[in-house]
């Protein structure tokens, strides 16, 4: 019997902790986790079936791998024969109440229609709630976002493998994107240049924050790029998955002695965060740390910094503050970080002549300290006028 792709063990410590008989497993990222990196291709993009939506649905019973099932679309056996799956497989529904039906159906079939059954609340379709309670009345559904959530937070080896690559990809594509633009061009146009070059890297285009100039406003629009102006690239992506989110900041022409003094705060207080980083330590201190730091420089009162867990979603454990964008409780503040977690480290200064200035960093967690990945270029790039 081959392996399983997560870390078992932990996940049954963790639906123990929660009381949790069963788990079925709905949203992109824990089916794709569980399943070690399988989803299916022809929905994953596109998931509408009609007036319903492609849900699959995998189940699982701690310490009883033999019970697992996967509830896939009729069509799946498409996906499921080019890339096997390790739980059972039944490829038969069409559509979010369909699965659950079919998943209830299979719950009975086991002796656990009275089960504890932890879903995932935020991904779980109205429909197909209402087919898992109609199908199973003496079962009670409680939310294992958190357990889940617990065990993502905690990169295999191969995870960061992936994060790795994403991370270099997406730095490779935006200074090839600061090498394509010229003067005249829209803040559009070059969201739209640094979809192609992830594109043509393997990467998942997933947005583009552009600033350019001194406005402050990130949104791609008409906005015409001019000599002299900055431009600021903000982009998540990710490779098979996994997400690296990197900021790189260019200038058609040389930069000011000024930008370069902005630039310079910035990265101060981007290298006192990641030198405090190391398993064990506090994840709130982090905040501490670049407080500290941004009170030392002079556009203090114009900067922002947030620290926040990255992997298969851009905005997962640690969870460390309650205050940044966007908002979600600081569960994890007063936890020690752990080897193999990924942060995402970003500040910025918000200039009223230059404009907005940021560097954000994909940061791996080890015994040792930090581990930066895509750290390339994270000075002026230079625009060709």
């Amino acid at each position: 019997m081959s392996e399983l792709p997560f870390d078992a063990a932990r996940l049954d410590a963790l639906l123990a902790d929660h009381g949790v008989d069963v788990l079925l497993a709905t949203s992109p990222h824990s089916t794709r986790h569980l399943l070690g990196g399988y989803r299916f291709f022809l929905y994953d993009k596109l998931p509408s079936i009609g007036l319903t939506s492609y849900v699959p649905v995998l189940a699982y019973v701690p310490g009883r791998r033999d019970q697992a099932f996967y509830v896939g679309a009729g069509n799946e056996d498409w996906g499921t024969r080019a890339a096997p799956i390790w739980p059972e497989v039944h490829n038969v529904s069409w559509g979010a109440g369909d699965a659950a039906e079919h998943a209830a159906g299979l719950l009975r079939r086991r002796g656990l229609d009275g089960a504890r059954i932890g879903v995932e609340a935020a991904y779980l379709p109205a429909e197909a709630l209402q087919a898992l309670q109609t199908a199973l009345p003496a079962a009670q559904i409680v939310d294992a976002a958190e357990p889940l959530e617990a065990l993502r937070a905690v990169k295999t080896a191969d995870e960061l493998d992936l994060i790795r690559r994403s991370a270099n990809a997406n730095v490779d594509a935006m200074l090839a994107t600061f090498t394509a633009v010229r003067p005249g061009e829209t803040t559009a146009r070059i969201a739209e240049r640094l979809r192609v070059e992830q594109t043509a890297r393997g990467l998942d285009f997933a947005y583009c924050l552009v600033a350019a100039g001194p406005r402050h406003d990130r949104a791609p629009s008409d906005q015409r790029v001019g000599v002299g102006d900055i431009v600021s690239l903000d982009s998540g992506t990710s490779y098979r998955g996994y997400v690296a989110d990197c900021v790189r900041m260019g200038v058609v022409g040389e930069p000011t002695d000024r930008m370069l003094e902005l630039l310079a705060e910035v990265d101060e207080v981007q290298q006192a965060v990641r030198a405090a980083i190391r398993a064990g330590r506090r994840g709130g201190d982090l905040f501490e740390v670049a407080r500290e730091e941004i009170a030392r420089t002079q556009s203090r009162d114009r900067a922002s910094f947030l620290v926040h867990g990255t992997g298969l979603l851009t905005h997962e454990a640690p969870r460390l503050t309650a205050t940044g964008s966007p908002r979600y409780p600081a569960a994890h503040a007063d936890d020690p970080l752990a080897a193999g977690m990924v942060l995402s480290v970003e500040t910025h200064i918000a200039d009223p002549e230059v404009g907005f200035v940021k560097l954000e960093d994909t940061v791996i967690v080890t015994d040792d300290g930090p581990e930066a990945v895509g750290d390339h270029e994270r000075g002026w790039n230079v625009i060709p006028t």
